[in-house]
């Protein structure tokens, strides 16, 4: 019987910020300064300067690491992006900046917002533990389709005026997809509201669509690939520590996660 820990704290975001920073070529020691000033970057419902601050703060850290991997590059993203004759510094940076953002704070929510649904799964839970290298697969893709963390996905302004399913949409307007919405479209997914390893959901929008899909995406899942499995085998007890419907749900912010995941074992 071990002690309840934050999973989240502890797990979820360690590993992905480690693999980000270490990509870029960003010190591991500056990790939690990216992750509060992030945190209030993805914030839903902050002011217009609110955001704006918190772009510029993680920005000019970045800018200036760049600045310096321009000076003295090193083996790293930042590096490569920095040395580019096409681009500038702050192009570079704003480059930079993107990767780091989305680089870790989605996967960490995935990784903790999984745990929690195979915790409150025990069926699926137990079908992975029987074959982890067999099934993990698929079921990171069923997790992704199912928990969909972006809340929202890139906006769209039509260039004509448009019919989809009797709604008219005209020049100029701006749509919002709700990639959650799609990813449980029960013409496309049987039974959709239902989380089951075993279906293929490789088709699911959760890394968004066309041009705008997610350059991370493959980096994603081999992070939870990797993780979610090791979990599951160094912690054979794994469970919640508190009831479920006590788990705190992270819905002010773009990315839908859960603010902290008590677990013990």
């Amino acid at each position: 019987m071990g002690p309840s820990v934050d999973l989240v704290e502890t797990y979820a975001l360690p590993i992905p910020s480690l693999v980000i920073c270490e990509l870029l070529g960003v010190p591991y020691g500056k990790r939690e300064e990216f992750q509060s000033r992030t945190a209030s970057l993805l914030k839903v419902g902050g002011t217009t300067e609110e955001y704006g601050a918190a772009v510029q703060g993680v920005l000019d850290i970045v800018h200036e690491l760049a600045r310096h991997k321009r000076a003295h590059p090193a083996d790293d993203i930042l590096s490569e992006l920095a040395q580019d004759e096409e681009l500038s510094l702050e192009e570079a940076a704003f480059l930079g900046l993107g990767l780091l953002v989305a680089g870790h704070e989605t996967t960490a929510n995935m990784i903790a917002l999984s745990t929690f649904a195979l915790l409150q799964h025990p069926d699926q839970l137990a079908l992975l533990r029987e074959d982890p290298a067999g099934r993990i697969d698929n079921a990171v893709e069923e997790l992704l389709r199912y928990l969909t963390v972006p809340q929202f996905g890139g906006e769209r302004a039509a260039l004509q005026d448009v019919e989809v399913r009797g709604r008219q949409i005209k020049k100029g307007d701006v749509v919002i997809p709700a990639l959650m919405t799609a990813n449980r479209d029960p013409e496309r997914f049987e039974d959709p509201h239902t989380l089951d390893i075993g279906r293929s959901a490789t088709s699911h929008l959760a890394f968004g669509f066309g041009v705008r899909q997610c350059v991370g995406q493959q980096l994603a899942r081999v992070e939870m690939r990797i993780a979610i499995p090791a979990l599951l085998e160094r912690f054979p007890t794994l469970r919640l520590g508190a009831p479920a419907d006590e788990i705190e749900m992270r819905t002010n912010s773009f990315v839908y996660g859960v603010a902290a995941l008590p677990v013990a074992w």
